[in-house]
């Protein structure tokens, strides 16, 4: 029997690794490829990736990756995928700008073929056009995929917002066209459907940022996403408006109003500096700088501003910081430690909390309604959220007219299977996270963060010895260091107990255990994991190296 199958790879029950697969026959496209930050237990991690090891096995049957927009948790993901399969990459015009210069950076390369917003294009067996949205960025697109069973509409990330700061307005007429010819499925984006009316549209934040450079006589750092294209242009026109000059701070925020400037989407003040030019011939009352690090990233400008870590710029009394962006749920800690320095320093803030400096790019629940209303789908599957958001917009979704047994609540790895008239559900496939860890891609496993862990909270010994190989008598040693395990002082006590034990331990376990080297580091373990239990109740790792001469 013919049917589209739906594969969910990422973005179900989690934010970030957006990745979704539509399948007919032999034939497999994929809408976004995007990353995860990692949350702090998994230690020395840069980015999560979704596991695309089921489209790798499908082989050639994979004809491109569609993306909605340039966030990076719709497209971070894609050096690392790209650099497994070689696969043509749709996109409007910013976000391949973006990719471009991401694809660059990492030494990877593929097609990169534009798409104009509200243009029909064929791939493999699919024909898709690009439905233009409002979002926090520009150039952002839902997707109709017209299938051989029925058209299948995906949201991407939206909301309704009809005073855009960019001009791309979000196109009820294809919406409804698509509702009126039939959409058998919509799959949209449950980010805010918590939140009850509509969300506020950008312009909004420009009435909190004038009062707030009205009342501000000092310097002006405006921390923000270095992809919110809408609101870094806000920011260059309050700036300018109250004659204040502009200076970029972060690699990032120069590198992407580079490229939506060169693009045409971004519009700077012609005598835009950057942190490295000479902004300290300026008046503090006539200075904005546009940084990033309002998630309180360790590297980012601000938090190294903040910390005495800059090269030329350090937070002083009676400058005003905004943090215009929300709180991504997990860096709220490492957010309010910013906040906490940045008034030590003697500094003003301003936060989503405490000021209007902050409207959300995602649909609220009167916006979500009117997705539903525009399209009325056959059937329905919310994407984009944790799984409390996932229930909750099939909720909303039961509340306008779509029945229970219509709705499905998918997780990673379940596969829909529609043939025009029924869908349902079979599957799952295998999914999961790749670990990206400086070069390395998918070589840290769970155990390698499990032994991380450890390190961190238990601590370290080392054991350093010196044995014959012929004899196994002992010609060295052993000697112990610890790092993260006691204090300095109380360093020598313990750990002279614990020598004297493991040569007690050495002494009477006999040639045979001595002269093979890999038997002697266990019992090593054992002994010693013994001894710091009972005198400490702690679980240090134990790593033996022994010398064979």
């Amino acid at each position: 029997m013919d049917t589209v199958r739906i594969v969910p790879l990422g973005g179900l029950g989690e934010f970030g690794c957006n990745m979704l697969a539509v399948e007919w026959g032999d034939s497999v496209i994929a809408v976004d490829c995007g990353v995860m930050f990692p949350s702090a237990e998994l230690l020395g991690i840069d980015l999560v990736i979704p596991d695309v090891s089921y489209l790798l096995k499908r082989g050639k049957a994979l004809r491109g990756i569609i993306l909605t927009h340039a966030h990076e948790d719709h497209i971070g993901a894609l050096p690392y995928i790209l650099r497994r399969c070689q696969v043509p990459v749709y996109g409007t015009r910013l976000t391949l700008g973006f990719v471009r210069h991401k694809l660059r950076e990492l030494e990877e390369s593929t097609d990169l073929v534009e798409i104009a917003p509200g243009e029909r294009f064929p791939v493999g067996p699919f024909t898709l056009e690009g439905i233009p949205v409002t979002h926090s960025l520009v150039d952002c697109i839902a997707l109709a995929i017209d299938t051989p069973v029925g058209t299948i509409v995906h949201t991407g990330d939206f909301k309704i917002d009809n005073t855009p700061m960019a001009g791309q307005q979000f196109d009820f007429h294809r919406f409804a066209a698509w509702g009126d010819e039939g959409v058998l499925l919509l799959l949209s984006d449950s980010t805010n459907v918590e939140r009850a009316g509509s969300t506020p549209s950008e312009r909004t934040v420009g009435e909190g940022l004038r009062g707030i450079f009205g009342s501000s006589p000092g310097r002006i750092f405006i921390s923000t996403f270095a992809s919110h294209i809408p609101r870094i242009q806000q920011v260059a026109e309050v700036a300018t408006d109250f004659g204040r000059k502009l200076v970029l701070s972060g690699r990032s925020i120069v590198n992407n109003t580079g490229i939506a400037s060169d693009l045409g989407y971004l519009q700077l003040p012609r005598d835009v500096m950057t942190d490295s030019q000479s902004w300290q011939d300026v008046a503090d009352d006539r200075l904005c700088f546009l940084t990033t690090g309002s998630q309180g990233e360790p590297l980012s400008a601000l938090h190294r501003m903040a910390f005495d870590e800059h090269r030329s710029i350090r937070i002083q009394p009676g400058d005003t910081v905004v943090l215009s962006a929300r709180f991504i749920p997990g860096n709220e800690k490492i957010i309010s430690r910013l906040i906490d320095r940045l008034y030590r320093r003697g500094a003003h803030v301003h936060y989503e909390r405490t000021s209007d400096i902050h409207v959300s790019g995602h649909a609220s629940q009167e916006e979500l309604k009117t997705m539903l209303q525009l399209t009325r789908p056959r059937y329905f599957v919310p994407v984009h959220g944790e799984y409390r958001q996932l229930c909750k917009h099939i909720e909303l979704a039961r509340e306008v007219g779509i029945p229970f047994a219509h709705c499905f609540l998918l997780e990673n790895g379940d596969v829909l299977e529609l043939d025009g008239q029924e869908a349902w559900r079979t599957g799952p496939v295998a999914t999961g996270k790749v670990f990206v860890d400086g070069k390395g891609i998918g070589d840290v496993e769970d155990v390698v963060i499990r032994d991380r862990r450890h390190l961190s909270e238990d601590g370290l010994v080392v054991v350093a010895m010196a044995v014959h190989k012929r004899t196994g008598e002992v010609a060295a040693g052993p000697d112990l260091l610890a790092r993260g395990l006691m204090r300095s002082e109380e360093e020598d006590d313990v750990l002279g107990t614990a020598r004297d034990s493991l040569r007690e331990f050495i002494d009477g376990c006999g040639a045979e255990m001595r002269t093979d080297a890999g038997e002697l580091k266990e019992g090593i373990r054992r002994s010693l994991r013994k001894y710091f239990e009972k005198r400490l109740h702690r679980r240090p790792v134990i790593v033996p190296y022994i010398m064979e001469m």
